[in-house]
């Protein structure tokens, strides 16, 4: 890039974009993959052959109509949407976390969410330039009563994010605490549960309580990463307004069809929710028979762990071939922290494996 373009950039594009680092995805090219939470089975060859075919027959010269309204009817009976609620769909959660941001963007306004926690809600408060304001859960990742219900009261937020379970500590808070933050927030509060396949608890039972509130999930934890489809659920005139910023024809048609083809096969994925599950009780049981190794419970198909020395283990299962996420420098809470995704039983074996030795 020669140096005019270089000072060209520099003048046309914002500061604080300049001073970002892009959302990295690590290398994983012969690696088994435990690093981005991601469901470990496909399809079978048989549902391959008959997707193909669903596939291959759409109508790809035409721009998405009522197949997404078809997608949006089968995805709020799948989630047992509320009555009188309306559901929006984006290109996954983050677009739809991005498109909150923006709608919301008016003078003052601020975007709040505890800490460590997923960093697309503050990255979409910097990108829409609105404040983030970051609070801190406890050192055993529990939310903080005394100081949300604090940083709520001075910062009126315009939008509170509870992630339910959390990324990346996997668990689910306090019923009671989440309750007491919904009474307070001034302005809207989003639960994110991104990871209700290999949850215990939902939150759709007592959404329609509050006018305020908005639920977030997505395909991806169900099985369908590669397929980018989000959904937020609330009160209608609420998601009308955030419909508004929505992109036109954001869900392409062969999006559309692979997530209907999906939930026509629920049983499937459902399953392998349920072995993941059980998975996850066999590494847990495992990792606290290893000396120096602390893990958290969870409810998510991840499993937040802290080891002696991050970094050396982490490189050291890298050298075993599997691909783990090195949190530990995302926020002090997380010291010499690994997330481990939970992954098929040979994958979690290799895992285990590879982990001990590290130590």
């Amino acid at each position: 890039m020669s140096e005019a373009m270089q000072r060209d950039l520099k003048r046309l594009i914002r500061q604080d974009i300049q001073s970002m680092h892009a959302y990295a995805v690590q290398p994983s090219a012969g690696l088994i993959k435990l690093d981005a939470m991601e469901n470990p089975h496909r399809l079978s060859p048989e549902l391959q052959a008959e997707l193909g075919a669903r596939l291959g027959a759409l109508a790809l010269n035409r721009y998405p109509a009522g197949q997404v309204d078809e997608l949006r009817r089968a995805l709020a009976s799948y989630a047992g949407m509320p009555e009188g609620f309306d559901i929006m769909l984006g290109n996954g959660s983050d677009e739809l976390i991005s498109l909150v941001a923006m709608a919301c963007d008016v003078p003052g306004a601020s975007i709040l969410a505890p800490l460590p926690g997923f960093v697309m809600y503050g990255m979409s408060a910097q990108l829409q330039g609105l404040k983030f304001v970051g609070v801190d859960l406890t050192p055993d990742f529990e939310l903080d009563e005394q100081a949300m219900l604090a940083a709520i009261e001075r910062h009126r937020p315009s939008i509170v994010y509870i992630a339910y379970p959390n990324n990346p500590t996997a668990n689910l808070w306090s019923d009671a605490v989440i309750e007491k933050i919904i009474e307070a927030a001034p302005g809207l509060v989003v639960i994110d549960e991104a990871y209700q396949p290999f949850s215990s608890r939902s939150y759709i039972d007592r959404v329609a309580r509050h006018s305020h509130v908005l639920l977030m999930r997505t395909m991806s934890k169900f099985g369908l990463a590669g397929v980018r489809i989000g959904y937020m659920m609330g009160p209608k005139a609420l998601v009308a307004e955030f419909d508004k910023v929505r992109p036109p024809y954001n869900i392409s048609v062969l999006n559309s069809e692979a997530a209907l083809f999906a939930l026509e096969h629920e049983k499937v994925f459902a399953d392998q929710a349920l072995e993941l599950r059980a998975q996850r009780s066999r590494i847990q049981a495992a990792l606290a028979k290893m000396p120096g190794v602390k893990s958290w419970a969870s409810d998510a198909n991840m499993i937040l762990v802290r080891v002696p020395d991050a970094q050396r283990a982490f490189d050291g299962l890298k050298a075993g071939g599997v691909l783990v996420k090195n949190v530990s420098k995302m926020h002090p809470l997380l010291a010499n922290c690994l997330r481990l995704t939970v992954g098929t039983e040979g994958e979690n074996t290799q895992m285990l494996s590879a982990l001990e030795a590290s130590l």
